[in-house]
């Protein structure tokens, strides 16, 4: 077990330290789609970091199978290389140790992805689209700056105002636009202020501006002046964008669609590629002392991107039914365990002493 355990700290101490990277450069890309929103108001600040750390975790996901999948192969290539793998056959521990070790390390980082896969990430999805949709139907004047268009509600409500007072939440030179069923609505005011109702919900304090109505099928058009108007400004219902992928595990499991179908097989085949991709690593490890440092690396990210290309178009053809949904992406599964056996047999690794 002494040799087992300094292979896993070998395999998963860059692994962890590459994950932590990704996770701080993913943050970053994310931050910076996320924070324009917040720059223009129309997402408060401590949502914006809710939303990073949901995505975040969501990317967990890919992020786990690709660190550990690359550790595996750098950190056998610099065993290569120090001779220590030639000092352990001399010893008489050939590769099959060292799979058991890297299949150990695997079966823990799998068992964690399918977690990740199979409840976490369905559910950081639901509260992403969940948060971010209320936080953007609640738009108000606390998050508008003077000058600029803001469009809400799907579209369905346009806000404006010449200058806005953060402090007091007061606007002047108010312009606001709402598409209602059959109707649309434009009031111009020459100022507003916000406050909260005895309900505890938002509202607009209108000041002297004019109110307009017109009927989409023009039976009916109506102007009102007036120098007090209160308007709510949360919408009557908030509709949540539903998409497949927060889709809970027992509802797919019971779903028929082949959106549904497509989306199991992804969370089934996310854990079992990361196994197979790390024990695939073992393989790529093999070097000799004459070859570079990264040698095997550039292989291992050509087949790296190769899997989750092809899982991905398997994915999109199941969804749309251009390819029948048995084996369906499962077909990514036989693609590993088939370049896992010829790297295998490239490598010798079949006829070696265990």
């Amino acid at each position: 077990m002494i040799l087992e355990r300094y292979l896993i700290r070998e395999i998963v101490r860059p692994a962890v330290a590459t994950c932590g990277l990704l996770v701080f450069m993913f943050g970053c890309y994310m931050a910076t789609r996320y924070w324009a929103d917040a720059a223009q108001g129309e997402l408060p600040g401590f949502t914006v970091m809710v939303l990073i750390l949901l995505r975040v975790v969501i990317a967990l996901e890919v992020l786990i199978p690709t660190t550990l999948f690359l550790s595996v192969v750098i950190a056998l290539n610099r065993l290569y290389r120090n001779s220590e793998i030639t000092a352990l056959a001399a010893c008489g521990i050939g590769p099959g140790r060292i799979f058991k070790s890297v299949a150990i390390a695997s079966a823990l980082a799998a068992a964690l992805v399918a977690i990740l896969s199979l409840y976490i990430r369905p559910w950081a999805w639901n509260q992403f689209f969940t948060l971010k949709t209320e936080e953007r139907a609640r738009f108000d004047l606390t998050r508008m700056k003077g000058g600029i268009f803001y469009e809400i509600w799907h579209g369905n409500r346009v806000m404006f105002a010449q200058s806005v007072d953060l402090h007091n939440k007061t606007a002047s030179n108010v312009f606001i636009y709402t598409n209602k069923d059959d109707e649309r609505e434009l009031i111009s005011a020459s100022s507003a202020k916000q406050y909260a109702g005895p309900d505890g919900r938002p509202y607009l304090m209108l000041l002297n501006g004019c109110q307009y109505e017109y009927a989409y099928d023009g039976s009916r058009s109506m102007m009102i002046e007036f120098e007090r108007s209160r308007m709510i400004l949360e919408p009557p219902v908030i509709e949540k964008e539903d998409k497949i992928k927060a889709v809970p595990l027992l509802h797919l499991l019971g779903g028929s669609s082949l959106e549904e179908i497509a989306e199991l097989q992804w969370r089934f085949i996310t854990p079992l590629s990361t196994l197979l991709l790390a024990l695939l690593g073992v393989p790529l490890g093999v070097s000799t002392p004459r070859q570079t440092k990264s040698a095997s690396v550039p292989v291992a990210i050509t087949v790296f991107a190769l899997y989750y290309l092809l899982a991905a178009l398997l994915k999109k053809w199941v969804a749309q039914g251009q390819i029948p949904s048995v084996p369906g992406i499962w077909w990514s599964q036989v693609f590993l365990v088939v370049l896992l056996a010829l790297f295998l047999k490239k490598t010798g690794m079949f006829g070696a002493r265990t």
